[in-house]
């Protein structure tokens, strides 16, 4: 069975931490590209396809819960999976709240990143078909055919 690979957006304002995992995340079969700050992340968003953002939650400037949230109001579907490196879950918590799919406490257990990674994917996948199955009637609908 081919593998498609996930397009995943990491941010992190460390970047030898962003270098060093994506190098991971693209030997094991999945397209990374890095993010440095929240803005960046919004920036790269706008303009490219992004199926799972994986996102730092301390960072300076623009947080990861502020990140988040503008993530979810202009890229609903795009699911976000948390990272602190400060035992902070009551932080993580509430970024699953603004819907973040999950989170993982730094540093993250490379087999539990890709389970969290897997699932966010399919978790997408079954949104853009319901939406695809939603377009496709609504054209029926439109055309007499139902």
């Amino acid at each position: 069975m081919i593998k498609i690979p996930t397009n995943i957006l990491l941010v992190d304002d460390e970047k030898d931490f962003v270098e060093i995992l994506a190098m991971r995340l693209e030997e094991a079969g999945e397209k990374v590209t890095p993010a440095y700050d929240g803005q960046m992340c919004l920036d790269i968003l706008d303009k490219k396809p992004i199926d799972v953002v994986i996102l730092d939650i301390k960072m300076p400037g623009m947080d990861g819960i502020n990140t988040l949230h503008k993530i979810k109001i202009m890229h609903p579907l795009v699911e976000v999976i948390l990272l602190t490196g400060h035992g902070s879950t009551e932080t993580a918590i509430e970024g699953m709240k603004l819907g973040a799919f999950d989170y993982l406490l730094k540093p993250a257990d490379f087999d539990d990143l890709k389970a969290k990674l897997s699932g966010a994917r399919k978790k997408k996948e079954e949104q853009d078909e319901r939406i695809r199955k939603a377009e496709v009637r609504q054209l029926l609908r439109r055309g007499g055919n139902i």
